[in-house]
């Protein structure tokens, strides 16, 4: 589905693939500009290909949300100009047992889900507060229905998903004022490569094994529900989105 973002300039970390993608997918079908944000530079540029083959506007950007962004900040703006719309989507999942001590897996993710969130909204604040002065401005989060539920061996990285949770809740008091929405989309199970970098043999059964049990959802589900989120009235502001496969309960 498509949806009405012409004239909107976006940013979408972690758009190599899966919900990344897909978001990229459908704010450029809906005639939105997006910079695709990520590490993988070949795949972006695939998507960035895929996306002008359809018509549509896409600039991929090589970067790490975890480190200086200065130089990511001037490509984007040098070749579409102000971004009026970001999307928070880069994130990791590593998942192991507390007492395995785990430390390297804590870093990544309190590195890569919180930090680099917050590092690519302080590159981008600039921009929103001016289009939210003079039009739209959206800056959305991709946290997890896991923020508000226990897993084991999920502790670091539900924890840091809480935290996007309630920072996006606290980022809204301060933006909301200036124009700027903040939406934070709860997914719940989602086909994807989130949990394709573990580990732990014994988690990855557990997980293969829910995956039989609850169809998930497609990375193209939450992209959907981003484009309608963003391509509201100016002052609807959809602040909170769970979004669950009908059978996870």
């Amino acid at each position: 589905m498509t949806y009405d973002l012409n004239n909107r300039t976006a940013v979408v970390t972690g758009a190599a693939s899966g919900i990344g993608a897909e978001i990229a997918l459908v704010l450029a079908r809906s005639g939105a500009k997006v910079a695709l944000l990520a590490r993988r530079a070949d795949r972006l540029t695939e998507l960035a290909e895929k996306i002008a083959a359809e018509g549509g506007q896409a600039l991929a950007v090589a970067a790490d949300v975890t480190g200086d962004l200065t130089e990511a900040v001037e490509t984007i703006h040098t070749a579409f100009g102000r971004v009026d719309l970001v999307v928070n989507n880069a994130g990791v999942m590593l998942a192991n047992p507390i007492t395995e001590g785990r430390d390297d897996e804590w870093h990544r993710m309190i590195d890569t889900n919180l930090k680099g969130l917050l590092n690519v909204t302080r590159a981008f604040t600039k921009d929103l507060v001016e289009a939210g002065a003079e039009g739209t401005a959206d800056l959305v989060n991709i946290s997890s229905v896991g923020a508000h539920l226990a897993f084991p061996n999920y502790g670091v990285y539900t924890a840091t998903k809480a935290a996007v949770t309630h920072l996006s809740a606290n980022l809204r008091t301060e933006f909301g004022p200036l124009g700027v929405r903040v939406t934070n989309v709860e997914p719940g199970l989602v086909s994807s490569e989130l949990g394709d970098h573990m580990d732990n043999p014994d988690v990855d059964a557990h997980l293969a094994a829910w995956r039989e049990q609850v169809p998930p959802l497609n990375p193209a589900d939450i992209g959907d529900v981003v484009g309608f989120v963003t391509s509201r009235s100016k002052q609807v502001n959809l602040r909170q989105i769970v979004v669950l496969p009908t059978v996870q309960v």
